[in-house]
Order: C-alpha cells, then structure tokens, then sequence
C-alpha cells in the first residue's frame, strides 16, 4: 500500500457456494485508491463488479461465501474485522449508494427521519432536532430544491432522480473519506443523469473524497473517472488510466464496450453494434481466457490463461489480459477506422 493510498485492494477473491458448485464472483481482484481520485469500475451484468464493492463493507458476508485476500482502508485490514467494526467502517469511513434507491429507502418513512436515523445509529448524542436539521442541509447540499418542505416527503414522492440524490446525501451524512456508487445512474433519463455525475464530480472536487464508480456505461466513466478497471466473469482485463482505455484499449472486450457506444456525431446505424455470445457462466468457465468464446480475433494460445500484466513498453500501468501482440491489437481494433470488436464471420 503506497503512504498516498486510502483504499488498498489485493487479490480479491469472493467465491459462493451453490448446489451446482463453487461460483467465483471475483477472481484476483487487485487496485489502489487515493483521496479525490475516482476509480470506475466497468462491465456486463454478472461481471462481478457489485461483489467486489459489497465485499470493501462486509456485505458479502454469509455461511456459503469464501473470501479472500486484502482490504485496508487507511492501513487497517477489513477481510478479517468482525461486524462490529465494519458497522463502524459502514457509514462513518465509507459511504455506499446503492443500484435502485427505490429499494434501499423504506417506503413508509419520510425521507428526513432515514437521513436522522443514519446519523443517530452512529452518532446517539445527536437528537431528532438536530437529525432533522443535518438532513435538510444535506438535501440542500445535493441539490434538492425547497430541501426544508420536502425533508418531511417520502420515498414514492420523489422523482428518480431526487431520490437518488437523497441516497448519495444519506451516504454522505457522517462524511465519510470513500464513497462507492453503484449504477447511480442506472434507469434516469440523460439530463438527470448528467445532473446526477456533475454532483458527484462536485463532491469529489470539494470534499476530496475518493470514489469508487460501479457502471455498465461507458460513457458515465468518461465524464469523472481518473482509472478504469474493465471486469469481464470475475477477473480484470484490463486496468489502466481514463486517456489509456479510451485511447489505447489492449483488450478486445474493451474494445466491444466502446464499439457498443452510440455516436451522436454520426448517421444512425441500421443495427446498433453489439458483442456477440452472452457471458459465460461462472460456474463453467471456458479453458484459458473466458472471453475467447465470444471474441473473433481467438487464436490458438487463447487456451491458456494470460495474466494481467504491462505489456506495452512505455505504459507500465496499463495492464491488460489478451495474447495479441500490441501491434496486432492496434490493427485489429480499427473496425471501419474506430475503435470496435469485428463481427464474427458467418
């Protein structure tokens, strides 16, 4: 862990045990954070993306599970503390917006007491009144209008997007030093979701807060991330700063996610471009990379499994699973001059 770093993650593994056998959620799961810096976390449903932020905070935490590996927040590992001091850490150090705020409010409490609730679990000398008051300035301060009025509404009377900033607002009521957003922007339309990513890039700004973005959308991690980390069935593929992934992507599911992005600098497609297949099931990996099944450029050493490593000479930072020699990737990736993952041939 560098002296500069608040979060530091090494070869996280998260495994479940179901009756088909052992599901490997997250395989080696390894980044660094520090304050105001943002990491963006991306790929499909089921990538393991949402497991490896539960597991920061405990919520991984079952009989069947099997975790393994380092968490240290500041120092002080979290794989190994037991619940009470992660419900210390939960809240207080590190702060977590959930993917649908709908569900993570309980919809037959004012908005206001929940925020007052929060605070008061972790601080008991802070009364109703002033609970009260703490909630309406943070209201105010993630841009909920009239925060004063409506304090007292309940979850069904905000729009999506207000209740969103209400879940980032409870998520900030004790100031904690890392917040992890999943899908914050998931199901609002572009305007709110724009006014969604201004308000955290805001946050980071002012509070130097470190962040951790959990997305699917490659577009929302061009907006705030300072580093991505592409996750594809569990294991990162790639790992890299923002100018690096969009730039210079060495990974052909990399290169899928951002062919898949729609141009609004051009003529619309008859066919929106997609990455064939569908992900592989994690309790049935294919042999060596698990993309090979769905990747066009496959070739015979794509048995074996690569190893995240630098492969470039003159980015020893940028780390990336995949075979290919760079040259050949910068070839093959150009698909009709952009950036994309070629259809597979009939």
């Amino acid at each position: 862990m560098s002296a500069e770093s608040l979060l530091s993650v090494r070869d996280l593994r998260v495994g479940f045990v179901t009756e088909g056998g052992r599901l490997q959620a997250v395989d080696g799961v390894s980044f660094e954070l520090a304050p105001g810096e943002v990491v963006a976390i991306v790929g499909e449903s089921g990538s393991g993306k949402s497991v490896t932020a539960q597991t920061l905070i405990g919520l991984t935490r079952s009989p069947n599970s099997r975790i393994e590996g380092s968490v240290r927040l500041r120092g002080a590992e979290l794989i190994d503390a037991d619940d009470e001091e992660l419900r210390k850490v939960r809240g207080e150090q590190i702060g977590m917006v959930f993917q649908d705020p709908m569900t993570s409010f309980n919809p037959v409490y004012r908005i206001g007491a929940q925020i007052a609730e929060a605070i008061r679990a972790h601080r008991p000398e802070t009364s109703k009144a002033e609970g009260r008051e703490r909630a309406i300035e943070l209201l105010d301060s993630v841009g909920i209008p009239n925060a004063a009025q409506r304090v007292d509404d309940y979850p069904h009377e905000f729009s999506g997007g207000m209740r969103q900033r209400a879940m980032i607002a409870m998520a900030l009521a004790l100031e904690p030093d890392l917040l992890i957003a999943d899908e914050p922007t998931t199901a609002l339309d572009v305007t709110v979701q724009a006014q969604i990513l201004a308000l955290l890039a805001r946050l980071n700004r002012e509070r130097n807060l470190a962040t951790i973005l959990i997305t699917h959308d490659l577009g929302v991690v061009a907006e705030v991330a300072d580093r991505v980390l592409v996750m594809y069935a569990g294991r990162v593929v790639e790992r890299g700063t923002l100018d690096q992934i969009f730039y210079d992507p060495q990974h052909p599911y990399t290169w899928g996610l951002l062919g898949s992005l729609t141009r609004m600098d051009r003529d619309r497609p008859e066919r929106l471009p997609q990455i064939s297949g569908a992900p592989p099931s994690l309790l049935d990996l294919p042999t060596g990379c698990s993309f090979r099944p769905r990747c066009p450029h496959e070739f015979d050493r794509c048995t074996e499994l690569p190893g995240l490593e630098a492969r470039l000479a003159d980015a020893p930072s940028h780390l990336d699973r995949c075979w290919l020699e760079p040259e050949r990737k910068r070839e093959l990736r150009l698909v009709e001059g952009e950036i994309g993952l070629e259809a597979p041939a009939p």
